[in-house]
């Protein structure tokens, strides 16, 4: 997977929802909201697939998707 340079992606361990809504199709409030809490509750996520596991997204939807994560979304 050929991944733009970290400065280039959105942080998922730091970016509010306002940041993560509509950054990705499919992602709107509802599943940024969702990331954001699943993160204050679990702690930081330690890869992008990770996002996953969060309620409303799902392994599924990560698996159609993953090239595409990688290329908007970070872990730093």
């Amino acid at each position: 997977i050929h991944m733009p340079p970290n400065a280039y992606r959105i942080n998922l361990n730091e970016a509010n929802a306002a940041t993560l809504a509509h950054s990705f199709k499919g992602i709107g409030m509802k599943r940024a909201e969702a990331i954001v809490k699943f993160r204050k509750l679990h702690g930081h996520f330690k890869a992008v697939e990770d996002i996953g596991r969060v309620k409303g997204i799902g392994m599924a939807f990560v698996q159609r998707n993953l090239e595409a994560l990688y290329n908007t979304y970070a872990i730093r």
